[in-house]
């Protein structure tokens, strides 16, 4: 029985040590060396200064950017999660007829794709589909004073394919589009805009 014991008590420390502390350290030196920019968050800076995530979706409200799909945790990365309401549960019914509605008024007679009016299970996704992104080239274009063809080529530029070319779908990374629109067109002074530099890191709040 003693030996028993000691034979568990020798497991769970020698185990520990492995699992606990090498096999983590070691994973961890090897991503920093190999794939730096994915094990860091792939972050993006300008000028020396985080001002987001290709992983975590902000918050865009300006007409004159490209909308991120909407976030029940208010893109906050420390309050993920989606609303878990069902799809026939009146208020998610209710939510999605309101924003559609909005939707429709600036582009009337179009269909309003649906991750511009649902929530993803995280709240975070920094990706829309081609569709949102070309449902909002009007409005983008119009505030911008660029010529719709100029934005959508733009959209399609940032488009994304299916990973390896069989999973997932079709994807536009919301920040990295609205910062090739500023590089190529930026807002004029006088409006009221939101930039993507006047957001927290990852948060995707005004400072």
């Amino acid at each position: 029985m003693k030996q028993q014991l000691k034979t568990a008590f020798w497991m769970t420390i020698v185990t520990t040590i492995l699992f606990g502390l090498v096999y983590p350290f070691v994973v961890a030196a090897l991503a920093q060396a190999f794939f730096p920019r994915k094990a860091g968050g792939e972050l993006i800076c300008e000028g020396g200064v985080i001002i987001g995530s290709n992983l975590i979706g902000q918050e865009f409200s300006s007409p004159g950017y490209f909308h991120s799909r909407p976030s029940n945790g208010n893109y906050d990365g420390l309050n993920s999660g989606g609303s878990n309401l069902g799809p026939t549960n009146h208020l998610l019914i209710s939510r999605v007829d309101h924003a559609a509605r909005d939707l429709r008024l600036q582009n009337p007679g179009r269909s309003v794709p649906v991750d511009l009016v649902t929530a993803s299970g995280s709240g975070l996704d920094p990706d829309i589909s081609p569709a949102a992104a070309q449902f909002q080239v009007s409005r983008v274009a119009r505030e911008r004073g660029m010529t719709e063809a100029a934005v959508r080529a733009l959209v399609k530029k940032d488009t994304k394919g299916r990973q390896f070319g069989i999973f997932g779908e079709p994807r536009v990374n919301v920040l990295e589009l609205n910062l090739e629109l500023d590089s190529v067109k930026p807002m004029p002074p006088q409006s009221d805009i939101t930039d993507p530099r006047e957001r927290e890191s990852l948060g995707g709040s005004k400072r």
